[in-house]
């Protein structure tokens, strides 16, 4: 079992800066990958991206390629979000779950936050 809680989420101007943090706690949670994911109002939820379970690689959605970086720090049990040069589209509740695999699809993430909201103001 992973018990998964974001942080960091606020009201932010457009081009502005946020680092999101996600404290996991489980015996096994860093075998897993984890990713991002963020919803907006009315919106299917979007892929962000992820991160390997030894944090070697990354991968992103290609909105957010260039502006956001996923970090982990094992030793602390967290996984950061970085965003910079924010944008009203960026507007979201962001999520980060655990997953036994490396993928885009929220359906094979198997543990999940309880989100955080995001708000970018133009």
């Amino acid at each position: 079992q992973v018990q998964l809680v974001e942080s960091g989420g606020g009201l932010v101007q457009a081009g502005g800066s946020l680092r999101l943090s996600c404290a996991a706690s489980g015996r096994t949670w860093r075998r897993y990958y984890m990713g991002w994911f963020r919803q907006a109002p009315g919106k299917e939820r979007e892929f962000v991206g992820a991160i390997t379970w030894s944090g070697d690689s990354t991968y992103y959605a290609d909105s957010v390629k260039g502006r956001f970086t996923i970090s982990r720090d094992n030793a602390k049990n967290t996984v950061y979000l970085q965003m910079n040069s924010l944008k009203p589209e960026d507007t979201a509740v962001y999520y980060c779950a655990a997953s036994g695999r490396l993928s885009t699809r929220g359906t094979e993430y198997d543990y999940w936050g309880q989100g955080t909201q995001v708000t970018v103001s133009s």
